[in-house]
């Protein structure tokens, strides 16, 4: 099947005014909704494991501050950043011109397409009209939503909203949805490769305007401290090829973009 592959940039990340010190903050609290396999889902033990949490935690250690993770659903996201319940957001976030509206975001992290699941054989596509009169998941406060709300419930696909992207593949294999949308790799990586997806297969990514790219890390309206210290450690990651490493160490030897909600 043919896939419309996004290649990682290069990224040329500025760092605002450098009279800030990482020694100004003891910790950053990051809110992450651990569904999302490979980039955020827990371990066997209860550990959080994955992409974003890996990125976070060398952040961290690049700017000699702790991490600490706080778990929200991702509909609680926004929310949870304007009740100061962590200072940012790392949970595959893509960057919208709503979202920016009302929280602000560092520089990118990553990018990448969504796309669609079904059972294989099942005939359906990409393509809105091969949906229509068919089932489809989402996850909530995800750009999928978005799109699900503006674009296939108003070409007579039913949709369902689901809190978690965990719930959304539990309603999947069990029948009471044809498809589920969410970013394409996570789709591939994360479910397809677990044994309940042996039989799901994933459409070509979704073209369009509603489904942007960019991913970055969510920060509340205004923190421009807090921006200018996370654009410093990202910026050291790709300095010091530590963003390499870690993506080599999730997704191989694959130029690959990576993914997002």
């Amino acid at each position: 099947m043919k896939k419309a592959w996004l290649t990682l940039s290069a990224l040329a990340l500025c760092i605002g005014a450098g009279s800030l010190q990482a020694k100004e903050f003891k910790e950053i609290r990051f809110g992450v909704d651990p569904s999302y396999a490979p980039f955020e889902s827990k371990a066997a033990d209860g550990s959080l494991v994955g992409f974003d949490i890996d990125l976070g935690n060398a952040i961290c250690a690049e700017l000699k501050v702790k991490c600490k993770w706080v778990e929200s659903d991702f509909d609680g996201m926004i929310p949870g950043l304007k009740a100061r319940k962590f200072d940012g957001v790392i949970s595959s976030m893509t960057v919208t011109p709503a979202r920016e509206k009302v929280i602000d975001f560092s520089d990118e992290l990553f990018s990448g397409p969504t796309s669609l699941v079904f059972k294989k054989g099942a005939g359906l596509t990409a393509d809105v009209a091969s949906l229509k009169g068919k089932t489809v998941g989402y996850e909530q406060g995800t750009i999928q939503e978005a799109y699900a709300k503006a674009v296939l419930d108003k070409a007579g696909v039913k949709t369902q909203a689901y809190q978690n992207q965990d719930q959304v593949y539990a309603d999947l294999t069990s029948g009471r949805l044809d498809a589920s949308i969410q970013d394409m790799l996570q789709a591939e990586l994360g479910f397809l490769k677990s044994p309940q997806g042996a039989d799901y297969e994933v459409s070509e990514a979704i073209d369009s305007e509603l489904l942007p790219a960019k991913t970055a890390i969510g920060i509340s309206k205004g923190n421009d401290e807090l921006k200018a210290l996370l654009n410093k450690g990202i910026k050291a990651l790709h300095d010091d090829g530590k963003y390499a490493e870690i993506q080599k160490k999730h997704f191989g030897e694959l130029n690959l973009y990576l993914g997002n909600k």
